[in-house]
Protein backbone atom coordinates (compact mmCIF):
# COMPACT_ATOMS: atom_id res chain seq x y z
CA UNK A 1 0.00 0.00 0.00
CA UNK A 2 0.98 3.62 -0.41
CA UNK A 3 0.99 5.91 2.18
CA UNK A 4 2.14 9.87 2.56
CA UNK A 5 2.50 11.74 5.94
CA UNK A 6 2.65 14.94 6.47
CA UNK A 7 4.38 16.29 9.46
CA UNK A 8 6.35 19.96 9.38
CA UNK A 9 8.79 18.17 12.29
CA UNK A 10 9.85 14.91 10.88
CA UNK A 11 8.85 12.57 12.10
CA UNK A 12 7.10 14.05 14.91
CA UNK A 13 3.99 11.96 16.21
CA UNK A 14 4.32 9.28 13.09
CA UNK A 15 7.73 7.69 14.58
CA UNK A 16 6.42 4.49 15.24
CA UNK A 17 3.77 3.91 12.65
CA UNK A 18 5.95 4.90 9.67
CA UNK A 19 8.90 2.50 10.84
CA UNK A 20 6.36 -0.12 11.29
CA UNK A 21 4.54 0.37 7.66
CA UNK A 22 8.30 0.63 6.03
CA UNK A 23 9.50 -2.58 7.84
CA UNK A 24 6.13 -4.38 6.56
CA UNK A 25 6.93 -3.32 3.08
CA UNK A 26 4.69 -0.60 2.71
CA UNK A 27 5.75 2.23 0.33
CA UNK A 28 5.77 5.02 2.86
CA UNK A 29 6.71 9.10 1.61
CA UNK A 30 6.36 11.41 4.12
CA UNK A 31 6.69 15.58 3.50
CA UNK A 32 8.00 17.43 5.44
CA UNK A 33 10.04 20.85 6.72
CA UNK A 34 12.71 18.84 8.44
CA UNK A 35 16.36 18.25 7.27
CA UNK A 36 17.89 15.93 9.43
CA UNK A 37 16.08 12.93 11.02
CA UNK A 38 15.78 9.73 8.31
CA UNK A 39 14.54 6.50 8.86
CA UNK A 40 15.15 3.53 6.65
CA UNK A 41 12.30 3.00 4.06
CA UNK A 42 10.99 5.87 3.87
CA UNK A 43 11.01 8.70 1.14
CA UNK A 44 11.28 12.09 3.01
CA UNK A 45 10.39 15.40 0.57
CA UNK A 46 10.61 18.46 1.91
CA UNK A 47 8.49 21.28 1.22
CA UNK A 48 9.30 25.21 1.93
CA UNK A 49 6.08 27.82 2.91
CA UNK A 50 6.17 31.28 1.40
CA UNK A 51 7.07 33.66 4.35
CA UNK A 52 3.73 35.50 4.84
CA UNK A 53 3.67 39.26 4.86
CA UNK A 54 3.29 40.65 8.38
CA UNK A 55 1.28 43.90 7.59
CA UNK A 56 -2.34 42.44 8.47
CA UNK A 57 -3.92 41.77 11.67
CA UNK A 58 -2.02 40.14 14.46
CA UNK A 59 -4.70 37.37 15.22
CA UNK A 60 -4.15 36.26 11.43
CA UNK A 61 -0.60 35.51 11.23
CA UNK A 62 -0.53 32.26 12.31
CA UNK A 63 -3.60 31.31 10.29
CA UNK A 64 -1.63 33.30 7.60
CA UNK A 65 1.34 30.90 8.10
CA UNK A 66 -0.71 27.68 8.14
CA UNK A 67 -2.26 29.03 4.56
CA UNK A 68 1.23 28.89 3.35
CA UNK A 69 1.90 25.55 4.48
CA UNK A 70 -0.94 24.20 3.24
CA UNK A 71 -0.69 25.25 -0.14
CA UNK A 72 3.34 24.55 -0.02
CA UNK A 73 2.43 21.11 1.30
CA UNK A 74 -0.30 21.00 -1.87
CA UNK A 75 1.87 22.42 -4.55
CA UNK A 76 4.83 19.22 -3.46
CA UNK A 77 1.68 16.65 -3.34
CA UNK A 78 0.45 17.95 -6.85
CA UNK A 79 3.99 16.93 -7.91
CA UNK A 80 3.76 13.96 -6.82
CA UNK A 81 0.21 12.95 -8.53
CA UNK A 82 1.75 13.90 -11.52
CA UNK A 83 4.63 11.26 -11.33
CA UNK A 84 2.12 9.52 -11.09
CA UNK A 85 2.12 8.62 -6.72
CA UNK A 86 -1.54 7.81 -5.65
CA UNK A 87 -1.68 7.35 -1.76
CA UNK A 88 -3.93 4.96 -0.51
CA UNK A 89 -4.43 7.34 2.42
CA UNK A 90 -3.14 10.28 3.79
CA UNK A 91 -2.11 10.96 7.53
CA UNK A 92 -1.39 14.38 8.82
CA UNK A 93 -0.78 17.10 11.45
CA UNK A 94 -3.15 19.21 11.66
CA UNK A 95 -1.68 22.02 13.69
CA UNK A 96 0.33 23.91 11.15
CA UNK A 97 -2.12 24.17 8.36
CA UNK A 98 -0.22 21.28 5.92
CA UNK A 99 -3.78 19.20 5.21
CA UNK A 100 -5.91 21.94 4.44
CA UNK A 101 -5.87 21.37 0.62
CA UNK A 102 -5.22 17.63 0.50
CA UNK A 103 -8.44 16.97 -0.82
CA UNK A 104 -8.07 19.54 -3.63
CA UNK A 105 -5.41 16.93 -5.05
CA UNK A 106 -6.71 13.73 -4.38
CA UNK A 107 -10.63 14.24 -3.64
CA UNK A 108 -11.24 10.38 -3.38
CA UNK A 109 -8.30 9.40 -0.71
CA UNK A 110 -8.57 9.09 2.84
CA UNK A 111 -7.72 11.74 4.71
CA UNK A 112 -6.87 11.54 8.83
CA UNK A 113 -6.00 14.49 10.72
CA UNK A 114 -3.90 14.43 13.89
CA UNK A 115 -5.59 16.35 16.31
CA UNK A 116 -3.39 18.06 19.54
CA UNK A 117 -5.26 20.89 20.84
CA UNK A 118 -8.43 22.96 20.59
CA UNK A 119 -7.84 26.21 22.46
CA UNK A 120 -9.40 28.12 24.79
CA UNK A 121 -9.12 31.45 27.01
CA UNK A 122 -10.37 29.76 30.23
CA UNK A 123 -9.57 26.31 31.92
CA UNK A 124 -6.35 25.03 30.19
CA UNK A 125 -3.15 26.58 29.36
CA UNK A 126 -3.95 30.12 29.42
CA UNK A 127 -5.82 31.11 32.36
CA UNK A 128 -3.97 28.18 34.94
CA UNK A 129 -0.40 30.33 36.29
CA UNK A 130 -1.06 34.24 37.99
CA UNK A 131 2.35 34.54 37.40
CA UNK A 132 1.82 35.02 34.09
CA UNK A 133 -1.90 35.97 33.99
CA UNK A 134 -3.98 36.04 29.89
CA UNK A 135 -4.13 39.08 27.72
CA UNK A 136 -7.31 41.17 27.43
CA UNK A 137 -7.81 39.58 24.25
CA UNK A 138 -6.72 36.19 24.40
CA UNK A 139 -9.80 34.49 23.96
CA UNK A 140 -10.53 36.49 20.76
CA UNK A 141 -6.84 35.98 19.68
CA UNK A 142 -7.46 31.88 20.46
CA UNK A 143 -10.80 31.73 18.64
CA UNK A 144 -9.05 33.36 16.17
CA UNK A 145 -6.54 30.39 16.10
CA UNK A 146 -8.85 28.04 16.23
CA UNK A 147 -9.79 28.45 12.58
CA UNK A 148 -6.78 26.50 11.97
CA UNK A 149 -8.16 23.57 13.68
CA UNK A 150 -12.19 24.29 11.84
CA UNK A 151 -10.89 24.48 8.83
CA UNK A 152 -8.77 20.93 9.20
CA UNK A 153 -11.48 19.51 10.96
CA UNK A 154 -13.68 20.41 8.05
CA UNK A 155 -11.95 19.09 5.68
CA UNK A 156 -10.73 15.70 7.21
CA UNK A 157 -12.67 12.30 6.85
CA UNK A 158 -11.49 11.14 10.25
CA UNK A 159 -9.27 12.42 13.06
CA UNK A 160 -7.08 10.93 15.83
CA UNK A 161 -5.89 12.58 19.70
CA UNK A 162 -3.55 10.71 21.52
CA UNK A 163 -5.47 11.02 25.21
CA UNK A 164 -9.14 11.33 25.92
CA UNK A 165 -8.47 15.02 27.54
CA UNK A 166 -7.44 16.00 24.68
CA UNK A 167 -10.57 15.03 22.58
CA UNK A 168 -12.68 16.22 25.49
CA UNK A 169 -11.27 19.95 24.39
CA UNK A 170 -12.77 19.75 20.45
CA UNK A 171 -16.19 20.83 20.26
CA UNK A 172 -19.27 17.98 20.45
CA UNK A 173 -19.91 18.62 16.94
CA UNK A 174 -16.49 17.14 15.66
CA UNK A 175 -15.80 14.68 18.67
CA UNK A 176 -17.23 11.90 17.07
CA UNK A 177 -15.71 11.88 14.39
CA UNK A 178 -12.39 11.98 16.28
CA UNK A 179 -10.80 8.38 17.79
CA UNK A 180 -8.65 8.34 20.63
CA UNK A 181 -5.38 6.28 19.75
CA UNK A 182 -2.08 7.16 21.52
CA UNK A 183 1.38 6.51 19.22
CA UNK A 184 2.26 4.82 21.85
CA UNK A 185 5.43 3.73 24.22
CA UNK A 186 8.10 1.18 23.63
CA UNK A 187 8.33 -0.26 27.17
CA UNK A 188 10.68 -3.06 26.03
CA UNK A 189 13.06 -0.79 25.49
CA UNK A 190 11.94 1.56 28.14
CA UNK A 191 12.18 -0.42 31.21
CA UNK A 192 13.45 -0.47 34.84
CA UNK A 193 17.14 -1.74 34.82
CA UNK A 194 18.91 -1.78 38.31
CA UNK A 195 22.37 -2.13 37.21
CA UNK A 196 21.89 1.15 34.80
CA UNK A 197 24.85 4.15 35.58
CA UNK A 198 25.33 7.23 34.29
CA UNK A 199 28.78 8.94 33.91
CA UNK A 200 28.72 12.69 33.82
CA UNK A 201 31.53 14.30 31.76
CA UNK A 202 34.53 15.16 33.89
CA UNK A 203 31.74 14.60 37.01
CA UNK A 204 30.38 11.83 39.13
CA UNK A 205 29.09 8.46 38.44
CA UNK A 206 25.14 7.46 39.38
CA UNK A 207 23.33 4.54 40.04
CA UNK A 208 20.33 3.68 41.42
CA UNK A 209 21.97 3.37 44.77
CA UNK A 210 22.23 7.35 44.79
CA UNK A 211 19.41 9.53 45.85
CA UNK A 212 18.34 10.96 42.83
CA UNK A 213 15.97 13.70 41.88
CA UNK A 214 15.44 13.68 38.06
CA UNK A 215 13.41 16.76 35.60
CA UNK A 216 13.13 16.36 32.19
CA UNK A 217 11.75 18.22 29.53
CA UNK A 218 12.16 18.99 25.69
CA UNK A 219 12.74 22.79 27.16
CA UNK A 220 13.08 24.08 30.70
CA UNK A 221 10.24 26.44 30.73
CA UNK A 222 6.93 27.25 32.87
CA UNK A 223 4.54 25.40 30.67
CA UNK A 224 5.98 21.90 32.12
CA UNK A 225 6.09 23.43 35.34
CA UNK A 226 10.19 24.03 35.39
CA UNK A 227 9.65 26.69 37.93
CA UNK A 228 7.88 25.72 40.04
CA UNK A 229 10.17 22.24 40.07
CA UNK A 230 13.55 24.63 40.84
CA UNK A 231 11.52 26.82 43.92
CA UNK A 232 10.28 23.76 45.24
CA UNK A 233 13.98 21.93 45.17
CA UNK A 234 15.85 24.56 48.32
CA UNK A 235 13.45 23.21 50.74
CA UNK A 236 14.21 19.37 49.08
CA UNK A 237 17.87 19.61 48.93
CA UNK A 238 17.70 20.91 52.72
CA UNK A 239 15.84 18.18 54.09
CA UNK A 240 17.90 15.72 51.92
CA UNK A 241 21.39 16.44 52.23
CA UNK A 242 22.53 13.45 50.40
CA UNK A 243 20.22 14.32 47.44
CA UNK A 244 21.89 15.06 44.04
CA UNK A 245 19.39 16.65 40.84
CA UNK A 246 19.40 15.61 37.18
CA UNK A 247 17.82 18.15 34.91
CA UNK A 248 16.83 17.12 30.86
CA UNK A 249 16.24 19.60 28.85
CA UNK A 250 17.28 22.50 26.49
CA UNK A 251 16.99 25.99 26.99
CA UNK A 252 14.83 27.23 24.29
CA UNK A 253 11.25 28.13 24.43
CA UNK A 254 8.76 25.45 23.13
CA UNK A 255 5.46 26.76 24.58
CA UNK A 256 4.78 29.85 26.33
CA UNK A 257 6.48 32.87 27.27
CA UNK A 258 10.65 33.54 27.38
CA UNK A 259 12.54 34.54 30.26
CA UNK A 260 12.63 38.36 30.76
CA UNK A 261 15.48 39.01 32.84
CA UNK A 262 17.71 36.27 31.53
CA UNK A 263 18.76 34.62 28.30
CA UNK A 264 16.38 31.62 29.24
CA UNK A 265 14.48 29.98 32.09
CA UNK A 266 17.20 28.15 34.03
CA UNK A 267 19.20 31.22 34.12
CA UNK A 268 16.34 33.48 35.36
CA UNK A 269 15.44 30.93 37.98
CA UNK A 270 19.01 30.16 38.99
CA UNK A 271 19.12 34.02 39.69
CA UNK A 272 16.37 34.41 41.92
CA UNK A 273 17.37 31.46 43.73
CA UNK A 274 20.67 32.23 44.51
CA UNK A 275 21.93 31.52 47.88
CA UNK A 276 19.78 28.98 48.29
CA UNK A 277 20.65 26.16 46.62
CA UNK A 278 24.13 24.36 46.57
CA UNK A 279 24.59 23.95 43.12
CA UNK A 280 27.24 21.45 43.00
CA UNK A 281 24.58 19.03 43.94
CA UNK A 282 22.23 20.13 40.87
CA UNK A 283 23.36 18.83 37.04
CA UNK A 284 21.98 20.37 34.32
CA UNK A 285 22.33 17.87 31.36
CA UNK A 286 20.93 19.78 28.55
CA UNK A 287 19.11 17.34 25.54
CA UNK A 288 20.43 13.53 25.34
CA UNK A 289 20.92 11.51 23.60
CA UNK A 290 18.04 8.81 23.64
CA UNK A 291 19.93 6.23 25.41
CA UNK A 292 21.35 8.41 28.21
CA UNK A 293 18.12 10.21 28.84
CA UNK A 294 16.87 6.19 29.02
CA UNK A 295 19.44 5.75 31.81
CA UNK A 296 18.71 8.79 33.64
CA UNK A 297 15.09 7.53 34.07
CA UNK A 298 16.58 3.79 34.79
CA UNK A 299 18.58 4.92 38.13
CA UNK A 300 15.65 7.79 39.43
CA UNK A 301 14.76 7.81 42.79
CA UNK A 302 11.72 10.25 42.25
CA UNK A 303 11.06 11.72 38.80
CA UNK A 304 9.53 14.86 38.59
CA UNK A 305 6.83 15.26 35.91
CA UNK A 306 4.84 18.68 36.11
CA UNK A 307 2.26 20.89 33.11
CA UNK A 308 0.05 23.19 32.18
CA UNK A 309 -3.29 21.73 31.21
CA UNK A 310 -2.45 21.39 27.51
CA UNK A 311 -0.65 18.39 25.36
CA UNK A 312 0.89 15.73 27.74
CA UNK A 313 4.59 15.17 26.96
CA UNK A 314 5.62 11.69 25.85
CA UNK A 315 8.34 11.84 28.37
CA UNK A 316 5.49 11.38 31.37
CA UNK A 317 4.14 7.90 29.87
CA UNK A 318 8.10 7.23 29.10
CA UNK A 319 8.99 7.22 32.62
CA UNK A 320 6.54 5.22 34.11
CA UNK A 321 7.36 2.52 31.74
CA UNK A 322 10.75 2.80 32.96
CA UNK A 323 9.76 2.44 36.56
CA UNK A 324 9.93 5.06 37.63
CA UNK A 325 8.12 7.02 41.18
CA UNK A 326 6.20 9.45 40.09
CA UNK A 327 5.64 13.14 41.71
CA UNK A 328 3.00 14.49 38.67
CA UNK A 329 1.15 18.18 38.38
CA UNK A 330 -2.88 17.54 39.62
CA UNK A 331 -3.59 18.63 36.05
CA UNK A 332 -6.37 16.95 34.14
CA UNK A 333 -3.63 15.80 31.23
CA UNK A 334 -1.59 14.35 34.30
CA UNK A 335 -4.62 12.98 35.92
CA UNK A 336 -5.88 11.06 33.23
CA UNK A 337 -2.68 8.74 33.57
CA UNK A 338 -1.60 9.15 37.12
CA UNK A 339 -4.09 7.75 40.01
CA UNK A 340 -2.81 9.37 43.25
CA UNK A 341 -1.33 7.16 45.96
CA UNK A 342 -1.80 4.46 43.24
CA UNK A 343 1.20 4.64 40.30
CA UNK A 344 2.31 8.06 41.46
CA UNK A 345 1.90 10.93 43.41
CA UNK A 346 0.12 13.88 42.54
CA UNK A 347 1.13 17.51 43.47
CA UNK A 348 -0.49 21.01 43.02
CA UNK A 349 2.00 22.47 40.41
CA UNK A 350 2.31 26.02 41.49
CA UNK A 351 2.31 25.49 45.54
CA UNK A 352 6.59 24.78 45.93
CA UNK A 353 5.81 23.93 49.43
CA UNK A 354 3.28 20.96 48.57
CA UNK A 355 5.91 19.86 45.61
CA UNK A 356 8.50 19.86 47.52
CA UNK A 357 6.88 17.76 50.28
CA UNK A 358 5.56 15.41 47.33
CA UNK A 359 9.02 14.77 46.48
CA UNK A 360 9.97 14.45 50.30
CA UNK A 361 7.67 11.75 50.99
CA UNK A 362 8.29 9.89 47.82
CA UNK A 363 12.08 9.94 48.63
CA UNK A 364 11.63 8.76 52.50
CA UNK A 365 11.56 5.05 52.41
CA UNK A 366 12.11 4.24 49.24
CA UNK A 367 11.39 0.75 49.27
CA UNK A 368 7.50 1.23 50.51
CA UNK A 369 6.79 2.75 46.66
CA UNK A 370 8.54 -0.65 45.02
CA UNK A 371 4.03 -1.09 44.35
CA UNK A 372 3.34 2.14 43.01
CA UNK A 373 6.52 1.93 40.65
CA UNK A 374 5.33 -1.38 39.33
CA UNK A 375 1.93 -0.14 39.07
CA UNK A 376 3.15 2.80 37.02
CA UNK A 377 4.82 0.39 34.46
CA UNK A 378 1.72 -1.58 34.46
CA UNK A 379 -0.55 1.44 33.31
CA UNK A 380 1.89 2.03 30.51
CA UNK A 381 2.18 -2.17 29.55
CA UNK A 382 -1.73 -2.67 29.61
CA UNK A 383 -3.04 0.74 27.96
CA UNK A 384 -0.05 2.44 25.79
CA UNK A 385 2.24 -0.16 24.94
CA UNK A 386 3.87 0.40 21.66
CA UNK A 387 3.33 -3.24 20.23
CA UNK A 388 0.37 -4.87 21.91
CA UNK A 389 -1.65 -1.57 22.32
CA UNK A 390 -1.06 1.41 19.77
CA UNK A 391 0.59 -0.67 16.67
CA UNK A 392 -2.62 -2.18 16.44
CA UNK A 393 -5.25 0.32 16.95
CA UNK A 394 -3.30 2.65 14.81
CA UNK A 395 -3.64 -0.43 12.04
CA UNK A 396 -7.96 -1.53 12.81
CA UNK A 397 -8.13 2.74 12.20
CA UNK A 398 -6.13 2.67 9.02
CA UNK A 399 -7.95 -0.64 8.13
CA UNK A 400 -11.52 1.21 8.65
CA UNK A 401 -10.17 4.36 6.22
CA UNK A 402 -8.75 2.48 3.72
CA UNK A 403 -11.00 -0.67 4.15
CA UNK A 404 -7.25 -2.41 3.52
CA UNK A 405 -8.23 -5.81 5.50
CA UNK A 406 -5.58 -8.26 5.12
CA UNK A 407 -3.43 -5.94 3.14
CA UNK A 408 -2.33 -4.05 6.63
Amino acid sequence: MNFLFLHQHFPGQYLHIVRYLARAGHRVVFLTQERVARIEGVRKILYSPARPAQSGHYYLREVEAALANGVAAAQQCDLLKRDGFVPDIVVGHTGWGETFYIKDIWPNVPLLGYFEFFYHAAGTDVDCDPEFPPMPDDGMRLRTRNAINLLALDGVDWGQTPTRWQHSLYPPLYRQRISVVHEGVDSDRLRPEATAQLWLRGGPRFSAADELVTYSSRNLEPYRGFHSFMRALPKVLRQRPGARVLIVGGDGVSYGRPATRAPNWREQLLAELDGQLDRTRLHFLGPLPYEHYRTVLQISSVHVYLTYPFVLSWSLLEAMSTGCLIVGSRTPPVEEIVEDGVNGHLAEMLDKDDLADHILFALHRQEAHAAMRAAARDTVVGRYDLRRIAIPAYLDLLRRLTRAGAAL
